[in-house]
């Protein structure tokens, strides 16, 4: 029973209580009635009362308890999940740096190597260019028409080795740049990883 039902109980009481009061007075075997429904009355509102209290106090309890096993179980869940977080943060970041680590070695690795080769190359090509530079300085230097001929050819085909040489560096520096670029997705593509 709530507070309102309550006070609307004890006021329809005294209200009751007034108007018997009011009227006018009965033989002695009817006020003993009234005095018996008073009594009847009282008692069942005290026991109702006792039972709404009761009641109100076991709910109480009940749901107080209920929000502390509540509470515990959602404080215990988010530590848990809060935990499973940092774990899994930790394990991607060590991941994430081993394999910047990895394809930064392998960058650095296939970019010495191209290097390598293209400054071999330069010094290769350079040789031959000096060479033939030397054959047809000596061959002009003599005055004949023949010399001149052999120095153009020797000329073009050198600038055409040298364009050849070129072509091939190009296509070997881009495969090399095309096999770490793949190498560096599969690193990051990498589900065991």
């Amino acid at each position: 029973m709530s507070r309102h039902m309550f006070n609307a109980s004890a006021l329809t009481m005294l209200g009751a209580a007034v108007f018997a009061l009011s009227l006018p007075p009965a033989p002695a075997h009817a006020e003993n009635a009234v005095d018996q429904a008073w009594e009847s009355t009282k008692t069942g509102t005290e026991k109702a009362w006792d039972k709404t209290k009761s009641g109100t106090e076991n709910t109480w309890d009940k749901t107080k308890s209920g929000s502390e096993k509540v509470w515990d179980k959602t404080k215990s869940g988010t530590e848990k999940a809060w935990d499973k977080t940092k774990s899994g943060t930790e394990n991607t970041w060590d991941k994430t740096k081993s394999g910047s680590e990895k394809v930064w070695d392998k960058t650095k690795s296939g970019t010495e190597k191209a290097w390598d080769k293209t400054k071999s190359g330069s010094e290769k090509a350079w040789d031959k260019t000096r060479d033939g530079s030397t054959e047809a300085w000596d061959k002009t230097k003599s005055g004949t028409k023949k010399a001149w001929d052999k120095t153009e050819n020797a000329t073009t085909d050198a600038a055409q080795d040298v364009g050849k040489w070129g072509d091939k560096t190009g296509k070997k520096i881009g495969n090399a740049g095309e096999s770490v670029g793949k190498d560096i997705g599969n690193v990051f593509s990498s589900k065991d990883k």
